[in-house]
């Protein structure tokens, strides 16, 4: 599995999972008692919540820390080769 795959995967499942947790929020709402969400439909949208921060959260993390050990290595070769 590639790297833009893996980010595709995870991108995709963290919006799935916010529409889920979107929509039955709004189901809450519409059936009977109306106006009234359940706490296992409130637990969900949570949980929902929670996969999407993490599964886009880890991605951005990943990232940072790849970026910040490149430019640590492309600045070192820079100085040795000036050294040179």
């Amino acid at each position: 599995m590639t790297k833009e795959t893996r980010t595709d995967i995870q991108v995709f499942t963290a919006v799935a999972m916010l529409v889920a947790g979107v929509g039955l929020s709004i189901a809450g709402f519409v059936v009977p008692p109306t106006g009234e969400i359940s706490d296992s439909v409130l637990m969900f949208t949570a949980q929902c919540l929670v996969y999407a921060g993490s599964a886009l959260g880890i991605n951005v993390y990943i990232n940072s820390k790849f970026s910040d050990i490149k430019k640590q290595l492309t600045k070192t070769s820079t100085q040795d080769e000036k050294d040179q």
